[in-house]
């Protein structure tokens, strides 16, 4: 209401501005098999609110079985944004996300409900929240050059040459995580400055809208673990093996896609290509599933004003309904 102009007296008198206070959002965040898809879906029930989903997995098409995709019926019930948006020999990144997640905010707002993001890729829930640095567009020589280099040192290697260059980084960064270490070492080949560097230059890019941050996770940490080993057989029951060379023969996939190093693909990928025997693809897919949830817990103990959840979630509904007034 900035600018009204009144009248008292005869006298044109400028009205004090009244700020409009920022429109609610929900977040739900967790480690993965916490259990987020299903209280999204319950609070979908419950609440005014549209889900758009937060996850790097998710936006590629015939990858449901090895992402955990909501199903048709989970989908009936509480459909998802943000899901099947890109084939799997696209890349897809933090600054697409956020374009693509404020796009859908401001039409869920409009039509006079609540986004409700749900989903386990803090990166781009901080992209979301913060702004994106001004880093450099992808450089495909420089990567495959970083990808050569990968072949011949392995990714540990890689991870060693980092902490040379941007030691902030590799202490951020697990070794066990290529698509990171490869950007960032790209970011640096290109620019000539450390990626923490240019991310600490993050440009004033606020959210226009009010978050309500809720945890899901389960309390014990040996409970996630199994959770987590659970669903990576049930996966394998579900036919993961045969999706993974289904999508190997209908887009002409190798290792090198950003799709195929997703936790679980990377594994399987290894399996079918011969690098892996069974057991072997089962332990390490399983064992990479939990490293990624560890890492996500400790993202999720820095973030700040979150709500953690109390078992099961039970108490969202509680929490978040006298907060969106």
């Amino acid at each position: 209401m900035d600018g009204l102009v009144a009248r008292r007296d005869g006298q044109v008198v400028q009205a004090r501005a009244v700020e409009e206070p920022l429109p609610p959002a929900i977040f739900i965040m967790g480690p993965t098999a916490s259990g987020k898809t299903d209280l999204a879906i319950e609070l979908a029930r419950r609440l005014p609110v549209d889900v758009i989903s937060v996850d790097s997995a998710l936006v590629y098409r015939d990858m449901d079985i090895g992402t955990a995709k909501p199903s048709a019926e989970e989908l009936a019930k509480a459909p998802h944004r943000l899901i099947d948006i890109v084939d799997p020999t696209e890349a897809y990144s933090a600054a697409r996300f956020r374009e693509d997640a404020l796009r859908e905010m401001a039409a869920i707002t409009a039509a006079g409900r609540i986004p409700l993001l749900a989903g386990g890729t803090m990166l781009y829930f901080r992209a979301l929240e913060q702004g994106l640095s001004n880093l450099p567009q992808a450089d495909e020589a420089v990567r495959q050059q970083l990808l050569d280099e990968a072949e011949k040192i392995g990714w540990q290697g890689m991870h060693a040459r980092l902490a040379t260059v941007d030691p902030a980084a590799a202490r951020r960064i697990h070794p066990n995580d290529p698509q990171r270490i490869q950007r960032a070492l790209e970011v640096h080949a290109v620019t000539g400055r450390p990626l923490t560097e240019l991310q600490q230059e993050r440009p004033e890019s606020p959210l226009p809208y009010r978050p309500v941050k809720l945890v899901q996770s389960p309390w014990s940490r040996e409970e996630l673990r199994e959770r987590i080993a659970l669903r990576f057989r049930r996966m394998l029951e579900l036919g993961f093996e045969q999706e993974v060379r289904d999508l190997l023969e209908k887009y002409d996939l190798n290792p090198d896609f950003p799709s195929m190093r997703s936790v679980g693909y990377r594994q399987m990928l290894g399996y079918i290509r011969g690098d892996l025997d069974y057991e072997e693809m089962v332990m390490t897919g399983i064992t990479a599933t939990r490293q990624l949830a560890k890492r996500q817990m400790t993202w999720l103990r820095r973030e700040k004003n979150a709500i953690w959840l109390k078992q099961n979630g039970k108490d969202a509904g509680q929490i978040i309904e006298p907060m969106l007034n």
